[in-house]
């Protein structure tokens, strides 16, 4: 066995990202030859992303961005199974890659992002590759876009919630757009206006305030009545331009967009949560 050099240690470090005992072995397997020291760390990934596939992937990143006129805005969470993991440089930077991938080629979704090329690599090839690396599960496990006059996006401290907002304009203070992005991060609306509520929502919720007025011992000619009720109460506390404004609880989401514009309108939101 011909002796390894550290510069091709160094060399298979850069192209894989692996430890340099993970290289150095590699390596020594592949008699000195970069391209198989690649497939064997490749493949080692495969086999411990297989191993590991029943574990939970819940620390992670979930980030977003907008294109360069903020018309088009773009969500991922890529998923790990630890926080040490989660905060490393290496871990950000591939999500970065991702997300930015995403802005440029604006996937229809999921799938089709993970079959994206990064770098002569399919999306999916790239996230494999790092549990061989740091022996964790890895997972590409949100993907969203919103297309707009405008859209804003937000992240909380720690990569822990991500969220964007649509509007069907732009010409207004960023400010605006991050204080709606973070109402969205905080009070997590089911929707925009109740308008939007599904159906099944409101079914759900009409019958869980008949079951608690019930509980209550209420008239059963009652229930209805009190159930609606209810629902109007599911309505203003859950749907984002009826919610009371996190910054000013004087006034609705609603109000505070009138006041900056009577004709600017949030068209759609996502917001995405790591488990915690």
């Amino acid at each position: 066995m011909s002796e390894v050099k550290t510069a091709d240690i160094a060399k298979l470090r850069k192209l894989t990202g692996a430890g340099m005992m993970d290289c150095k072995n590699a390596l020594e397997e592949s008699n000195g030859d970069i391209d198989k020291a690649v497939e064997l760390i490749r493949e080692r990934g495969k086999a411990i992303a297989n191993k590991r596939a029943d574990r939970e992937a819940g620390e992670g990143a979930a980030l977003a961005k907008t294109n360069g006129d903020a018309t088009m805005g773009a969500m991922i969470v890529l998923n790990c199974e630890t926080d040490f993991v989660a905060k490393n440089e290496n871990f950000i930077g591939l999500a970065t890659k991702v997300l930015n991938l995403a802005i440029e080629n604006q996937p229809a979704d999921l799938d089709a992002l993970k079959a994206l090329t990064l770098e002569g690599r399919k999306v999916i090839d790239w996230v494999t590759d790092q549990s061989g690396i740091t022996g964790e599960k890895f997972e590409l496990s949100y993907y969203e876009m919103i297309k707009a006059g405008k859209v804003v996006c937000y992240i909380h401290q720690g990569n822990k919630i991500a969220t964007m907002v649509g509007f069907n304009k732009g010409g207004f203070d960023d400010q605006v757009g991050r204080d709606v992005a973070m109402q969205v991060a905080a009070m997590n609306p089911v929707s925009v206006d109740v308008t939007d509520v599904s159906e099944k929502v409101r079914k759900q919720e009409f019958e869980i305030g008949r079951e608690q007025a019930r509980l209550e011992g209420k008239p059963e000619a009652m229930l209805d009545k009190i159930a609606e009720g209810k629902l109007q109460k599911f309505f203003k506390e859950a749907t984002l331009l009826n919610q009371d404004f996190i910054k000013d609880g004087k006034m609705t989401v609603k109000q505070y967009l009138n006041q900056v514009d009577k004709d600017l309108k949030v068209t759609a939101f996502k917001r995405v949560s790591l488990s915690l």
